[in-house]
């Protein structure tokens, strides 16, 4: 197969743009044919009141969102799985009947491998194993699509769909190991409570510093900072493009200008050098 194939599953819009949306670009703009599945619309996103002008529901403006920011980053094609935003832990959003993080692993699983044998891809990535934060869909959609990874290959799983295709590489997006231990060690001289971060309080820091996940690719996204940038921007509903003046802005454009994968496969070899392109 000769041309470049990469395929992003994750959760809700705006994952593609704040996560891993400078490598998305980068090989896009480098003539890869790049996909994003992505499991929900973020119906229980919380959206200031003003900016629901025109639109019928969450989920209905964060789609536009996303159509936004995947023109930014040249995505070659964005695909709904049309589960449920989970919300975040403990809330009642996680037992909804259509929640992602209430499916059964297969069904999710078989979602996927829908797209992996449709779109063909060499490169497949998904989140890290604790989603990034512990997001419920974050999880759910990381293990569904190791899962489908694993699965795409094997003619008895899903026999209707489509016929079997193996792509070569699974990665997992992690967070940068030294900004999480560094924010959790400052963000205590601000007055902020590394326990209890976010809009809601309810992204624990500390218990993100504490994984830490192997580095077994870095990919410079220095080239097409402004793009992913701009793709950020796209989501003004979920705080794109607010982030640059303060403290949390400050430091995440410190360490902005590389995103940093583990390989989960092939597996990484004793003696291997970390790469800098995730084809290679």
């Amino acid at each position: 197969m000769s041309k470049r194939i990469l395929l992003a599953v994750l959760a809700h819009p705006d994952d593609e743009s704040f996560g891993l949306g400078g490598t998305l670009a980068l090989y896009a703009s480098r003539g890869v044919d790049v996909y994003l599945v992505c499991a929900t619309r973020g119906e229980v996103g919380e959206v200031p009141p003003e900016m629901m002008k025109g639109f019928r529901s969450v989920a209905q403006l964060r789609e536009s969102e996303l159509r936004c920011a995947a023109g930014i980053l040249g995505l070659k094609g964005v695909h709904f799985l049309n589960y449920r935003d989970s919300g975040m832990p403990g809330s009642p959003d996680n037992v909804h009947p259509q929640a992602l993080a209430a499916q059964p692993l297969e069904d999710v699983a078989a979602d996927i491998v829908c797209y992996i044998r449709q779109v063909k891809p060499q490169v497949v990535l998904t989140f890290d194993p604790i989603g990034g934060y512990y997001h419920p869909d974050h999880i759910a959609i990381q293990r569904a699509t190791q899962r489908a990874f694993e699965q795409a290959a094997n003619p008895a799983f899903a026999p209707e769909i489509l016929p079997v295709f193996a792509p070569e590489r699974l990665y997992f997006h992690t967070m940068p190991h030294g900004f999480m231990k560094l924010a959790v060690k400052l963000l205590p001289l601000f007055g902020r409570d590394p326990h209890k971060f976010g809009t809601n309080g309810d992204i624990d820091l500390t218990a993100i510093a504490a994984m830490d996940f192997p580095t077994h690719a870095r990919i410079n996204i220095r080239s097409v900072l402004e793009k992913k940038e701009q793709a950020g921007a796209c989501h003004a509903s979920q705080g794109g493009g607010r982030m640059g003046g303060n403290l949390v802005g400050f430091f995440m454009r410190m360490f902005s200008g590389t995103e940093r994968f583990m390989r989960a496969y092939p597996p990484f070899m004793q003696g291997e050098k970390v790469s800098r392109d995730l084809f290679s």
